[in-house]
């Protein structure tokens, strides 16, 4: 599992992050805890795959939004009882 973080600007509100929650999901159908922030200017969410960057890049640029870049780091689920 991959921890992705993409680096996105031009979010204004809620909605704004919502809209590129929905296109990541729409990418992506599997990915996982999908969250997005305005004043991070972030998007971030699990995979079981390496993400293909240009895809990310041309469905983020079709809903407005500029990609800056993309960070991916394998995902270490947290907590009392690991697996």
């Amino acid at each position: 599992m991959n921890k992705v973080a993409l680096k996105i600007d031009g979010m204004m509100c809620g909605m704004c992050e919502a809209h590129i929650n929905d296109t990541i999901r729409k990418v992506y159908p599997k990915a996982k805890k999908v969250e997005s922030s305005r004043r991070k200017n972030e998007t971030t969410f699990l995979l079981d795959s390496e993400p293909d960057e240009e895809k990310l890049k041309a469905a983020i640029a079709e809903t407005g939004y500029e990609f800056k870049g993309i960070k991916t780091e394998p995902f270490v689920k947290k907590g009392f009882f690991k697996r």
